[in-house]
């Protein structure tokens, strides 16, 4: 009734019964009668003792978890095949899933993955210490969304990750690894860095505000038309600290009306420059920061 290939195991099983020890969660397969299909089975064995304590053979208790495997089955599938790099660690921090999407992205195939750390053998140094918080708070069942981290290549690149990170648990809802699909965003961040170097290039005063109206851009032109270096200026307030008395309610609407998604083009305004001797007439253009 048992599968050639699983006759020397399942047998072991019945053997170790015999000799009072119980095996719990074996899991074999069994063919079935009629169609020949194949039952995948989750057996717990224990022997089976005489009125005297005396073991004279063995029960099994069973479990049909065909469907199960077949649910994980599909679920591996998906993860391989995802656009997006997937990996998973166990509770030891030891790579347990590394899907064709991960291996693209680093060069690291899932041979040269499974079963080594993730994070001695595949972080950044100087990442280590943030990346193994992340892991630790998913085995405590806490997740973490949008963690940017760095790993490096197989051939030496570093490759930007934004990660989403959550717990991976048994049938029972025991936390055993972690699941972290990834996003890669290297391209994403040289662009944002090429648009902050044109920005800081650029051959006009350029500046930015959050949505509180603290300054968060501050351009070299902005710098030498006012005299207050990026340093004097990111972090404050724009108009209740660099904006005339006079002008504060006007640059202010401006202000309000970028943020609501207005924008304004050609609104005239001073700025005073830093040494307090020479008023600066700009013509501005604002526009929404999305």
């Amino acid at each position: 009734f048992i599968t050639e290939d699983f006759r020397a195991s399942v047998q072991e099983v019945l053997d170790r019964a015999l000799q009072g020890e119980e095996t719990a969660n074996f899991e074999f397969p069994l063919i079935t009668k009629n169609d020949q299909q194949r039952v995948e089975v989750l057996l717990n064995a224990t022997s089976r003792r005489d009125v005297e304590g005396r073991v004279i053979g063995v029960v099994g208790i069973g479990q049909d978890i065909t469907a199960r495997i077949a649910q994980e089955q599909e679920y591996v599938r998906l993860i391989d095949t995802a656009n997006a790099p997937i990996f998973g660690v166990d509770s030891e921090g030891k790579v347990t899933v590394w899907n064709k999407c991960a291996a693209d992205v680093t060069g690291y195939q899932s041979d040269d993955t499974m079963g080594h750390h993730l994070v001695s053998e595949f972080i950044t140094e100087d990442f280590r210490a943030s990346v193994q918080e992340v892991l630790d708070n998913a085995l405590k069942g806490k997740e973490t969304a949008n963690f940017q981290f760095p790993l490096i290549t197989k051939h030496g690149a570093r490759v930007e990750v934004l990660l989403n990170a959550t717990s991976r648990r048994d049938v029972e809802g025991k936390v055993v690894g972690m699941v972290g699909i990834g996003q890669d965003i290297t391209a994403r961040i040289a662009q944002e860095q090429e648009y902050i170097r044109l920005i800081d290039t650029a051959n006009a005063p350029i500046f930015g505000v959050d949505t509180e109206g603290k300054v968060t851009v501050w351009n070299r032109c902005a710098a030498d038309v006012t005299g207050y270096t990026a340093d004097d200026t990111m972090g404050h307030h724009l108009v209740s600290e660099f904006i005339t008395e006079d002008f504060r309610a006007s640059v202010q609407e401006v202000l309000d009306r970028a943020l609501q998604g207005k924008e304004t083009a050609n609104f005239e305004f001073p700025l005073i420059t830093k040494d307090g001797r020479s008023r600066v007439e700009l013509l501005l253009n604002a526009t929404s920061r999305r």
